[in-house]
């Protein structure tokens, strides 16, 4: 294969690399959650609940693919597993299953830390000068504080 040259230095096609390994593996911590989530919630907003969740992780599936893509354009390896995505995560596991209303205030609460990792890895791909990353990490930020948005929504 032959040498990247895509007018991006090595040292910051690495650092923004990181950053959008720290966005796969919240990306995809937050996307096994909602999944959990989706298959266990009870209660009296069940239906409505189940279906949104499923609409979360659905585009999540999808954002862990774009993300996960963008990271090997930059010709670094993805990362892939359970083990480095729990190392790599700011979105912490839940043990048991939560009721309803613990579980939209988690998922709140992820789709809030998604954003703030978007936004760390914005100002790296901007000071980079790679536009393409800062443009995925950008629309991830607007997709998850929308979301958040509506989650808090449900609890008020």
């Amino acid at each position: 294969m032959s040498k990247i040259d895509i007018g991006i230095e090595q040292a910051d096609r690495n650092s923004i690399a990181d950053g959008l390994k720290r966005l796969l593996a919240d990306s995809y911590t937050l996307y096994l959650q909602t999944h959990n989530f989706h298959w266990n919630v009870e209660g009296p907003q069940f239906r409505e609940l189940h279906l949104m969740f499923e609409e979360h992780y659905t585009e999540l599936a999808t954002a862990v693919d774009e993300i996960a893509e963008r990271i090997r354009t930059l010709d670094v390896p993805a990362p892939g597993t359970y083990k480095e995505f729990a190392k790599l995560s700011s979105i912490e596991e839940v043990d048991g299953v939560p009721d309803a209303k613990t579980m939209v205030d988690l998922l709140t609460k992820g789709h809030e830390q998604v954003v703030k990792t978007c936004r760390d890895v914005l100002k790296v791909a901007e000071a980079g000068d790679d536009e393409s990353s800062a443009a995925l990490a950008s629309d991830r930020m607007r997709i998850h504080e929308k979301t958040a948005w509506m989650l808090r929504a449900i609890n008020k």
